[in-house]
């Protein structure tokens, strides 16, 4: 009688395991960082190749050189983790593949001028064409990154609704071609195995597992 109480008296203090939760987007992601993945997919378990690598580069490449870019950009980034995950959740995205966005943009905000690129065309953390969306608030702003993370989003939506048989790796990789490309530019699935994408898998997989 005394074990059987123990035992449930441990089952209630563990509580349910991590398979219980097929909705990991519902967790809270302050208390969960490494098992808060969103809406799109867990990123620790995509494949990538990393940054590209030519002749004139091979040590700053790959996933060792997504890893050390972010690395890089890691102190400027953790200036807007709680953003982050705050907006994450809003949106059901991962936030570790926001700071990758970040970071591969912008390098946390350390290669603006006034919130701009050298060439005044592209406004914020995560650099949105004035060309094509009218940026919101400042920008290193929570509101800011609302509405880029929105637009991600959208992005990911719209592949998943024009490719409706392709994969979760597949519609998030379309996803992020498309926030930098067009939907427009996305045909098949070799058009999401891009420079861009494999960079920003291999760093997000790094702000991952520093807390995002």
């Amino acid at each position: 009688m005394l074990s059987s109480i123990v035992f449930w008296g441990l089952i209630a203090l563990i509580g349910p395991s991590k398979g219980s939760y097929p909705f990991t987007h519902m967790m809270n992601p302050h208390l969960h960082p490494r098992v808060y993945h969103g809406c799109y997919g867990d990123i620790t378990t995509m494949e990538t190749s990393g940054a590209s690598c030519d002749i004139s580069q091979l040590i700053s490449c790959g996933i060792r050189g997504s890893e050390m870019f972010a690395e890089m950009d890691l102190k400027a980034i953790k200036t807007y983790q709680v953003m982050i995950k705050e907006v994450g959740q809003r949106h059901c995205v991962d936030p570790a593949l926001i700071a990758a966005i970040i970071s591969r943009e912008s390098h946390g905000g350390a290669a603006l001028q006034d919130g701009w690129n050298h060439n005044g065309l592209k406004f914020g953390l995560m650099q949105l064409d004035k060309k094509i969306y009218h940026p919101a608030g400042a920008w290193d702003s929570k509101e800011h990154l609302l509405q880029a993370v929105g637009i991600l989003t959208d992005k990911i939506k719209a592949i998943q609704k024009k490719f409706p048989m392709w994969s979760v790796a597949q519609h998030l990789k379309g996803g992020l071609s498309a926030f930098k490309s067009g939907i427009e530019t996305i045909i098949t699935p070799m058009d999401t195995d891009t420079e861009f994408v494999n960079d920003l898998l291999g760093r997000a997989k790094f702000y991952k597992r520093h807390g995002f």
